[in-house]
C-alpha cells in the first residue's frame, strides 16, 4: 500500500538559492501550471489573467500551431485541425482508437500496431506531440513569470493511468524541453494540497472527475502517514462525456444525424459543455441551433433533463467508488472526508449523488480545477530543495499484478497488486531440462493464473546459461518499478553472472475497461483459476518425472529386472494416460505412484555412479582432501 510521510531530518541553517519548479496538471479540458512562492502555492495566470489553458491545439499548414482558448473558439469551424482531449489518447494504440475516440471528430491514420496517429493540415501528429504543444506553452508562462529557467516539473496524472500512458505523459514532457522530477498521482496531489497530510486523522476519499478521467483513492492518515489503501477509477470517463450526452440529445431533439459533417458536429458539442457550465447555477438554459434546412431549432434544457441524462455516468463513478471501498474493507460511513477535485464535481448532480453515496456533504473549499496543480507544485518545491526541513515522501500503488511466466503457461507474480512503489522484488527460476543454456523471460500484467487470461508486456531472452541438469541453474528474475510507476525487468545467472534486461515501454494500453474486467475475471474465475493453475503444475511435473526416467531408462535399464521394469512401465503408462485428462489430483496420485515404484532404480543408478567415482582411488584420498 502507498504512504505519504512527513519526514523532519531536522533544521538546516545553510543558505541555499531558491530552485525555480512547478507543478503541472496537465488535463483533459484544461491544464494548469502552479508554483510555490513565498510559501504559498498559486497558479500562474497568462497575460489576459486567465489561469485555465484550454488543452486544445489547432493545427495548420503554413504556420505554427495555435493552442489554448484562441484554438478552441475556432473549433467548430476547422474540427479536423483542431484537436482536443488528446489526453484520452495518450498512449493508446491505433486500434484502440474505435473504442476511446468514438466521440473525437478527427481523422485517424490507419490501424495496426503502434501509437494513434491523427491526420492535420500541418502533416500527421501523435497524442505525445499535441500534449508538448500544450506543455510547451505551460512552460514560457512559468518561466516568463518567474523569471528564469525552470530546474524541475511534477505533471500529475490519473491514478489508473497505466504503464503506457505515464511513459507517453513523460515523453512530451520531454519534447516540450521540461526535466520531469516525477509523475503524481492526480488524487495525491490533492491530498497534498489539501493539506491533508497535516490534518485530522483517519480515512479520506479523493473524488476526481475531471474533463476526461475519473479517479478514486481511499486513504488512512496516521501518525503523520498517508496510507493510500486502494484506487479505482475510469480513465475514459469525465466532464467530456456529460458535453456528448447532451449533444446526442441535440441532435435526437433538432433532428440531425449523428452522422452529420463534423463541422456541425463539433458546433453542437460546444453547445453542449457551455449548456452544462451554465447549468451548475442556472435551473434552464435556452438553446438554439441553425439547421441544414435554412430553419431555426429552438428549446429549454432544465436540470432535471440534464440530471437524467448524466446520471448513468454519474453511476459508473459511484460504482467505482464503491469497488474502492471495498478493496480498502471499509464502509461509506467510516470516510471522514471526501475531497472534490476536477472541473466536472462542480455539477449539482454530482455533489449531491456523492453526499448521497458517503452520507456527508463533500469538501470544496479549493478551487477544483486548481487543487491538483497546486499540490503537484508543493511536491515540486520540496524536490528540488526549497524545502529541506520539510521533505514529503510520497508513494503510490500499482494497479495490476506484474509476473513472469512459468512452464505450463502459469503465470507466477512477482509483484502483487496494489504494492506501493517505488519496489523492487526478485525471484529466483530455474531450468526445466537438461543442458538447457537459454531461456525466454515473459512480462505478463494481471491477476489470472494462466497466461492467456493476463496482458503481454514485454519478452526478452537470458543466453549463456551453464548447460545443467533441469533444475540446477539459479536463475534471479527481478522486477522494479519506479515512482512514476515505470517497470524494468531483469534476470541475472547465478553462477556465472550474465545478466539480461528489458524496459517495459508498451506503444499503447490497457483501456479502463479492460482494467475493470481483468480485476472482475480474477474474482469471479477464481475457483476455477486455482484449478487451473493446479492441473497445469501437476502436468508440468508429470512431464518433468516421465522425461526424467525416460531419459534413465535408455541409459541404465540394465539396472532393473524383467519384473521391476514391468511395474515402472505400468506406471509410466498409468501416469501418461492421466496427464492427458483434467483431474490433477489423478495425475498427483500417478506421479506419486510412479516416484515410489522407481525409487529403488533411482538408488541403483545412484550407487553406481559413486563407484565410478571411486573406481581407481582410496577412501583416504578424499578424507586427506578435506
Amino acid at each position: 500500500m502507498a504512504l505519504l510521510q512527513i519526514v523532519e531530518p531536522g533544521q538546516t541553517t545553510a543558505p541555499h538559492q531558491h530552485r525555480l519548479a512547478v507543478g503541472i496538471d496537465l488535463g483533459t479540458t484544461n491544464s494548469l501550471v502552479a508554483t510555490v512562492r513565498s510559501g504559498v502555492a498559486e497558479t500562474l495566470p497568462d497575460a489576459t489573467g486567465s489561469h485555465l489553458l484550454p488543452s486544445v491545439v489547432r493545427y495548420f499548414a503554413d504556420q505554427a500551431p495555435i493552442v489554448g482558448q484562441e484554438a478552441r473558439d475556432h473549433a467548430g469551424e476547422d474540427p479536423l485541425n483542431t484537436i482536443a482531449s488528446i489526453k484520452r489518447l495518450m498512449g493508446r494504440g491505433r486500434c484502440d482508437v474505435r473504442r476511446t475516440g468514438n466521440h473525437l471528430p478527427y481523422a485517424f491514420a490507419g490501424c495496426e500496431e503502434g501509437m494513434a496517429i491523427l491526420k492535420t493540415a500541418a502533416g500527421e501528429v501523435s497524442p505525445v506531440e499535441v500534449s508538448a504543444e500544450v506543455l510547451k506553452v505551460l512552460k514560457e508562462r512559468a518561466e516568463s513569470a518567474l523569471g528564469g529557467e525552470l530546474v524541475g516539473v511534477v505533471i500529475t496524472v490519473p491514478a489508473y493511468f497505466d504503464d503506457a500512458q505515464r511513459q507517453a505523459t513523460k515523453d512530451a514532457a520531454y519534447l516540450a524541453g521540461l526535466k520531469v522530477l516525477r509523475l503524481l498521482n492526480e488524487p495525491t496531489a490533492a491530498a497534498v494540497a489539501y493539506g491533508l497530510d497535516r490534518g485530522s486523522e483517519g480515512i479520506h476519499a479523493i473524488y476526481d472527475l475531471g474533463g476526461g478521467t475519473f479517479d478514486i483513492s481511499i486513504l488512512h492518515l496516521h501518525q503523520g502517514v498517508f496510507e493510500v489503501m486502494s484506487t479505482g477509477g475510469d480513465s475514459a470517463l469525465g466532464g467530456d462525456d456529460m458535453d456528448h450526452a447532451v449533444a446526442e440529445w441535440i441532435l435526437a431533439e433538432s433532428g440531425i444525424a449523428p452522422s452529420a459533417d463534423q463541422q456541425r458536429v463539433r458546433q453542437v458539442i460546444e453547445m453542449a459543455r457551455i449548456a452544462k457550465e451554465r447549468l451548475t447555477v442556472d435551473e434552464a438554459v435556452p438553446l438554439r441551433l441553425d439547421l441544414p434546412d435554412g430553419t431555426v431549432w429552438t428549446e429549454t434544457l432544465h436540470r432535471s433533463t440534464f440530471d437524467a441524462l448524466i446520471d448513468p455516468l454519474i453511476a459508473r463513478t459511484l460504482h467505482a467508488c464503491q469497488r474502492a471501498l471495498r478493496d480498502a474493507d471499509v464502509t461509506a460511513s467510516e470516510v471522514k472526508n471526501v475531497v472534490l477535485v476536477g472541473g466536472a464535481t462542480r455539477v449539482p448532480r454530482v455533489r449531491k449523488k456523492v453526499a448521497d453515496l458517503f452520507g456527508h456533504e463533500p469538501i470544496s473549499d479549493l478551487d477544483p480545477d486548481r487543487v491538483v496543480a497546486l499540490g503537484a507544485a508543493i511536491q515540486a518545491n520540496i524536490l528540488v530543495g526549497n524545502k529541506p526541513d520539510d521533505e514529503m515522501l510520497l508513494l503510490d500503488v500499482i494497479p495490476l499484478s506484474l509476473g513472469i511466466e512459468t512452464m505450463g503457461g502459469l503465470v507466477e507474480k512477482v509483484i502483487p497488486r496494489n504494492t506501493t512503489i517505488p519496489v523492487a522484488r526478485s525471484q529466483d527460476f530455474t531450468t526445466f531440462k537438461d543442458g538447457q543454456s537459454a531461456m525466454v523471460i515473459r512480462v505478463l500484467q494481471g491477476e489470472r493464473e494462466l497466461v492467456r487470461d493476463c496482458r503481454s508486456l514485454a519478452r526478452f531472452e537470458l543466453r549463456g546459461i551453464p548447460p545443467l541438469v533441469a533444475g540446477a541453474a539459479r536463475i534471479r528474475v527481478t522486477f522494479q518499478v519506479d515512482a512514476d510507476g515505470l517497470l524494468n525487468v531483469s534476470a541475472q545467472e547465478l553462477s556465472t553472472g550474465i545478466r539480461s534486461s528489458v524496459q517495459v515501454k508498451p506503444s499503447y494500453g490497457l483501456t479502463e475497461a479492460e482494467i475493470e474486467r481483468m480485476l472482475r475475471d480474477s474474482m469471479d474465475h477464481a475457483r476455477e483459476d486455482v484449478d487451473a493453475r493446479n492441473l497445469r503444475e501437476q502436468q508440468v511435473d508429470a512431464d518433468r518425472v516421465l522425461d526424467s526416467l525416460a531419459h534413465a531408462l535408455v541409459a541404465d535399464a540394465a539396472l532393473l529386472s524383467q519384473s521391476e521394469r514391468v511395474v515402472i512401465d505400468e506406471a509410466v503408462a498409468e501416469l501418461a494416460s492421466v496427464r492427458r485428462g483434467t483431474d490433477h489430483r489423478a495425475i498427483h496420485a500417478a506421479r506419486e505412484h510412479l516416484e515410489r515404484v522407481s525409487q529403488a532404480f533411482a538408488a541403483r543408478r545412484m550407487n553406481r555412479s559413486i563407484q565410478q567415482v571411486l573406481t581407481g582411488h582410496r577412501l583416504t584420498e578424499f578424507s586427506e582432501g578435506q
